[in-house]
């Protein structure tokens, strides 16, 4: 019985060793967590785009145990919504993705985001030209950083055209002369969502016109006669089959060999083409399309494919500002993210993505185009305010479905616009 008890008293002193041992880990781990700066993060994108970031976001986490991100992620829709919400309320994420024209909506004065000149002991702004920079600013402060530059691309099923003899389109005669051909089969030889066509006939409507939409003062300059032209384009794409309407895009025709071509963004070029390719297809980012006599890119718009941004509350601007260099310039960033987003902007980011052959693919085709077109110019970001597209749309099928005449309707779509933007010359009507 001695025996018995004294092993009961060594087994219960162990055990009380054992949880006390556990407790002060406990303990020490908590202290740790309690040490732990926590900031948030937030961005827009799919699965797989969700799924590198978070494995970065890891990475950064793993160099700088000091600092724990919270993440805060959703499909575009959603996340344009609660942005919303989250400017208006001040309850922004630390870092955050942002679209360019949040710039002008929430910090037109410059002082809706941080000033990330600011921060510049932790980020390396070195890695980007002054023009670059000057995208992010808003009355002179350095509200964010873009990631990639972006423009409206002609992608074209090369693989389809070659089948019917023809040769890539970059005039605009020759889509239509391909539609003769294709149409009697059921594929469009070019397809687009409403943003995306909208864009593609003010670049013709720029082209015959001779005039930007825009000035430099986000004043209109076209007329009722310019924009009768740019439905009266429209209609004429569509009902020559070169597109379907766009109300009747759909994506997957391009996998299904409906569509031989689209208008997309160069940032979305994987996500449109990935299957595509795949399937033995020959997909083409071909040189943006024009009249006779017109350098390639009149009419055409690049702009930040998207931009980081650091939140003017945020409590810890130096840990925010080490994550925001780390997404923009770190090889291990680099790596994952490769040219999903569109081909870096950041010298450190593209040159490694560079050393390591990640510099490939149809993405980065399209970016070639963009950036080695001399002609194509900066794009005011309210020419992609919904109500200008939806509008023009609406005015374009009050004629397609014969409710309407081209002139009326381009009136029609005046005086809407007029509503709410001021035209350069109020008489040009």
């Amino acid at each position: 019985m001695k025996k018995r008890m004294a092993s009961l008293t060594a087994l219960a002193l162990s055990v009380s060793m054992f949880v006390c041992s556990c407790g002060a880990d406990n303990t020490e781990v908590l202290h740790e967590q309690v040490e732990q700066t926590e900031i948030t993060l937030s961005w827009w994108g799919n699965d797989t785009r969700n799924e590198y970031t978070l494995e970065a976001v890891a990475r950064f986490e793993k160099a700088h145990p000091e600092i724990k991100v919270k993440c805060s992620y959703s499909e575009w829709s959603g996340y344009e919504a609660r942005n919303q919400i989250r400017m208006v309320s001040g309850t922004q994420t630390d870092v955050m993705q942002i679209n360019v024209g949040w710039l002008s909506q929430f910090s037109a004065d410059g002082g809706g985001y941080y000033d990330i000149e600011q921060l510049s002991e932790w980020v390396d702004l070195s890695n980007f030209s002054e023009e670059v920079l000057e995208y992010g600013r808003r009355n002179g402060v350095l509200n964010a950083i873009p990631i990639a530059m972006n423009a409206e691309t002609v992608y074209i099923n090369k693989t389809i055209y070659d089948r019917y003899g023809l040769d890539l389109p970059t005039k605009w005669e020759q889509l239509f002369e391909a539609a003769k051909v294709m149409h009697p089969d059921g594929i469009y030889p070019l397809s687009g969502a409403n943003k995306s066509i909208w864009l593609y006939c003010i670049a013709y409507a720029e082209q015959q016109t001779g005039r930007q939409f825009f000035n430099e003062n986000s004043d209109i300059c076209f007329t009722e006669a310019d924009l009768k032209l740019m439905i009266d384009f429209y209609n004429r794409l569509v009902k020559e089959n070169v597109i379907p309407k766009v109300e009747d895009y759909q994506k997957m025709n391009l996998e299904s060999g409906s569509y031989a071509g689209t208008v997309a963004w160069v940032s979305d070029a994987m996500g449109y083409f990935t299957n595509v390719i795949a399937d033995g297809n020959e997909v083409i980012a071909v040189p943006y399309t024009v009249s006779d006599g017109i350098e390639s890119g009149v009419g055409w718009y690049a702009k930040p494919a998207t931009l980081y941004a650091v939140s003017k509350n945020t409590d810890h601007p130096k840990e925010a500002a080490m994550l925001l260099d780390f997404m923009l310039n770190s090889h291990e960033w680099a790596e994952l993210q490769g040219v999903e987003k569109g081909i870096p902007i950041s010298t450190s980011a593209r040159d490694y993505l560079g050393t390591v052959g990640l510099l490939d693919g149809i993405q980065y085709e399209a970016s070639l185009v963009m950036e080695t077109n001399d002609h194509i110019a900066h794009m005011d970001p309210l020419i992609e305010n919904a109500d200008l597209y939806n509008g023009f749309i609406d005015a374009c099928n009050l004629v397609l479905f014969d409710k309407s005449s081209s002139e009326e309707a381009a009136k029609e779509l005046y005086e809407l616009y007029a509503q709410t933007y001021t035209f350069a010359d109020e008489d040009n009507s």
